[in-house]
């Protein structure tokens, strides 16, 4: 394939070595054509492979826009990503996005919808930031009125609800045109509380607490009814979420549940087993991928959101809220057995010392199993250090346990094995014994796993020299 006589595999090359600003102008370049109508041969896949090239390269990728994104961009502070176990309010499933799009387009404001996408692109190309702002907020204001109406005209109309939730896929994603609607009629409170809201908060105590429990109190919040969307603003600039329950203990003035549920803040709470709730779907699906990194950062931040409800919150054992943390450590519990309990297991059959017989002349232990085994024999020392909190201290200190007698004890026998080893079976008696330090560096650390490098390069020589003397 080729364009413009040139192999892909050429212009894939010659974008990887552009810098980053010349790859973003590229896209914005080449977006802007498309927006204005104007056709660039071959232009549908330069900004395709450059695109890919961008995502290569972990940039962050610049783009002009589109009518569809400037319209959600408001909305981004309520974005919840992944997986969801069940509908919370404020928060849109960003999956939802593209569905809702359509729905508009299609069945709500389809003449409207043309217009605005038409006008924004022209916005778009000429550069006009004021009319793209103006444009956005009138065609949303739109869209939420008649949301308003058509929700309320299906509220009493079974058939009306359900052609309504088909149009737009599930019941779910009618749940977050809900929201939509609620966020859109509330925008100019919402960006209000924004700007009264510092980037980031590192930490939700004193000042910090007192001014953001007295910007939610505020007669505004308070007509507009509109908190739980407020708690998620304060949310999004939290850099640890979970403290967003002091706001619902400090309105409750008690740390006891049955008076913090008994208040509106009690939402907070919600909000905060509800991420913890989504970041477990989230590991389960990171497990099934091996995204080793990606899963200790996620058990690092469930476990730490699991520890601060239960110390700064007085979770009484029979309260829904605690009987919903029960549930989420005993998911994690069952998601993580699966993958402990195999590693013992793994490392033994690598591990395991072989006769001569058994090993094909040449024959080395598989790379990718050995890397995989080395990478949950991590994750169980990650899962050790939050092992209380996420109801996993026996499974993993049983396995913990479990390696450090087979490395302890099974170490010397790979070793002796190098050592007397011929030519045959020496590479894979070799693969076995750098397993064993890789696994052992995880285990006992990395001093430990040098002494034993050390000493099988010591048997290595001791093989060589009377391998020399026979010969």
């Amino acid at each position: 394939m080729a364009v413009g006589g040139q192999p892909v595999e050429r212009l894939q090359q010659f974008l990887r070595q552009l810098s980053p600003k010349a790859r973003a102008l590229l896209i914005a370049e080449l977006e802007r054509a498309s927006l204005s109508g104007d056709e660039v041969p071959g232009g549908d896949l330069v900004l395709q492979e450059v695109r890919r090239a961008v995502r290569e390269a972990d940039e962050i990728p610049s783009r002009i826009g589109n009518p569809a994104r400037l319209f959600f961009q408001s909305i981004a502070p309520f974005l919840v990503e992944g997986e969801r176990a069940h509908k919370q309010q404020g928060r849109i499933a960003r999956t939802s996005l593209e569905p809702i799009w359509a729905w508009i387009s299609r069945d709500l404001v389809p003449a409207e919808a043309t217009v605005y996408s038409d006008e924004i692109g022209a916005a778009l190309v000429a550069d006009d930031a004021a009319a793209c702002e103006h444009l956005v907020c009138t065609f949303q204001d739109r869209v939420a009125d008649n949301i308003g109406r058509t929700i309320a005209a299906a509220r009493d109309d079974e058939k009306a609800r359900r052609r309504l939730a088909g149009q737009l896929g599930t019941t779910m994603t009618l749940e977050d045109v809900r929201d939509l609607e609620q966020i859109l009629k509330a925008r100019n409170i919402l960006t209000l509380i924004g700007d009264r809201l510092p980037g980031q908060i590192r930490d939700l105590a004193d000042a910090h607490l007192e001014n953001a429990k007295a910007l939610l109190d505020s007669p505004v919040v308070l007509r507009a009814r509109i908190l739980p969307y407020a708690l998620i603003l304060v949310s999004s600039r939290l850099a640890v979420p979970w403290q967003l329950i002091r706001l619902a203990i400090k309105a409750a003035q008690s740390d006891d549940v049955a008076r913090v549920a008994a208040t509106p803040y009690a939402h907070a709470v919600e909000l905060v087993l509800a991420e913890i709730e989504r970041m477990v779907l989230e590991l389960k699906a990171d497990l099934k991928r091996g995204g080793n990194a990606a899963v200790t950062s996620l058990l690092k931040c469930i476990h730490d959101a699991a520890r601060g409800l239960r110390t700064e919150l007085n979770l009484a054992a029979d309260s829904p809220w605690s009987r919903q943390l029960a549930a989420v450590r005993a998911e994690i519990s069952s998601m993580l057995r699966r993958e402990i309990d195999s590693v013992p297991g793994r490392m033994r059959r690598l591990l395991r010392p072989r006769p001569a017989s058994e090993i094909a002349s040449g024959a080395l232990l598989d790379p990718g199993d050995v890397a995989d085994t080395e990478a949950l024999i991590e994750l169980v020392g990650v899962c050790r250090n939050y092992a209380g909190e996420l109801a996993i201290s026996e499974m993993t200190t049983r396995c913990f346990n479990e390696l450090e007698h087979y490395l302890d004890t099974g170490v010397r026998t790979l070793i002796d094995g190098l050592r007397r080893a011929g030519p045959a079976d020496r590479p894979f008696r070799q693969s076995q014994v750098d397993a064993a330090v890789r696994f052992c560096a995880k285990v006992f650390g990395q001093d430990y796993a040098s002494i034993l490098e050390k000493a099988a390069e010591v048997a290595a020589a001791q093989r060589e020299r009377k391998a020399a003397v026979h010969e």
